[in-house]
């Protein structure tokens, strides 16, 4: 019954999210809320923004729903027609109310920043100072905290590093139609089957109801994209993403060793991550601003030596696979199998160097139906 209403929950979030996109690209042309191609921005044509709302929309609307009706249940008894498999988990689903609207609450900042920034792009400092005050105010409000064991000194400020980071990270993963929610499905469902497993009934389903609303904005985003997220919905997307990774428990007692499990979301995010760092050294390298956007991401450089931008995503989808299928097993191998799944790790990151390092020397490609932010943090 557990399963059952995780996929209820996350088919609720699909069809929201794909009936609204109709309505959001109708908005986004009447206030003039388009994605021209200008600059380092060469899709073709004008594509409307706000997909990113959305998406915010089939996550929260949902959410919202689940947090009104088992607190009212809570408080005044199960219907008869609940399943007791569910009913014993009201109490527990009561009590997480606050953090649940906290976390949400933070996503729709970082949607109203976005929504800011697409409009009229804003610089650095203000979008990282935000994200920096959401990150602080999620982990010390609603307890969402990695590495606990070592104590607020450590755990508190790691964590706000890390969401940060994972959401930078996909938010630079935002410049090619359908590169960033296709490597977020498949990151998602790699944390929902490692929830699921380890028996986290709350984060399985609220990854349900995100993976939900993302597969439903896929069709609109694949190549050609007929809307985009922006950044109101690369940051929503990446913000969701790692506090996800901090709520779920990796660890499983006499399986693997507290060290390794806390790999598995760096196993998970590593071709996010090789993205946003290699991009930042390649502009470093050549004297640019690590922090303006421009056509040297992972997918452009894969262009650049040959393959198709719908080859290009397909390519990075196979990668991210490799590494969430390893990142899912993680928890649930031993000391030998976690050094396996490390070296496993590493060496797909070798493949995708060596894939893009061959043929020209990197410039800037002129990659045709791609879609990039006009600054990315």
């Amino acid at each position: 019954m557990i399963a059952l209403t995780a996929a209820v929950a996350g088919l609720t979030a699909m069809v929201i999210t794909a009936a609204s996109i109709p309505l959001t690209r109708l908005i986004a042309r009447r206030v003039d809320m388009l994605d021209r191609p200008v600059g380092h921005r060469q899709h073709g044509r004008a594509i409307p923004l706000l997909g990113g709302t959305a998406v915010l929309l089939g996550v929260g609307l949902p959410t919202l729903a689940a947090i009104l009706l088992t607190g009212i249940w809570a408080a005044r008894g199960a219907p008869a027609w609940l399943p007791g498999e569910l009913t014993i988990h009201l109490p527990g689903a009561a009590a997480k109310a606050n953090q649940a609207l906290g976390i949400l609450s933070g996503a729709l900042a970082l949607h109203i920043l976005g929504i800011i920034d697409d409009c009229r792009p804003l610089g650095a400092a203000p979008k990282l100072a935000v994200q920096f005050a959401v990150a602080m105010l999620v982990v010390l409000a609603c307890d969402v905290r990695v590495l606990m064991l070592a104590g607020p000194a450590i755990s508190i400020p790691l964590t706000v590093l890390w969401i940060v980071a994972i959401t930078n990270a996909f938010n630079f993963l935002d410049n090619m139609d359908g590169l960033l929610v296709g490597v977020a499905a498949i990151c998602c469902a790699a944390l929902l089957a490692t929830a699921a497993q380890t028996g986290q009934v709350f984060v399985a389903i609220w990854l349900c109801i995100i993976l939900g609303a993302l597969v439903g904005f896929w069709p609109y985003n694949f190549p050609s994209a007929s809307t985009f997220m922006g950044d109101a919905g690369s940051l929503v997307v990446g913000y969701m993403l790692a506090v996800a990774t901090c709520l779920t428990t990796y660890v499983q007692p006499g399986r693997i060793g507290v060290a390794a499990g806390l790999f598995v979301p760096i196993v998970l995010m590593a071709v996010p991550i090789y993205d946003m760092l290699s991009v930042i050294f390649l502009r470093f390298c050549r004297g640019l601003n690590p922090l303006a956007g421009d056509r040297r991401h992972f997918s452009h450089r894969l262009v650049q030596r040959g393959l198709s931008p719908t080859a290009a995503v397909l390519t990075i989808y196979l990668c991210t696979a490799g590494t969430a299928i390893a990142a899912s097993l993680l928890p649930h191998t031993d000391e030998i199998g976690a050094w396996l799944v490390g070296v496993q790790t590493v060496l797909i990151l070798m493949i995708i160097a060596l894939l893009e390092s061959g043929g020209q020397p990197d410039t800037e490609p002129s990659v045709p139906s791609c879609h990039e932010p006009p600054f990315q943090p």
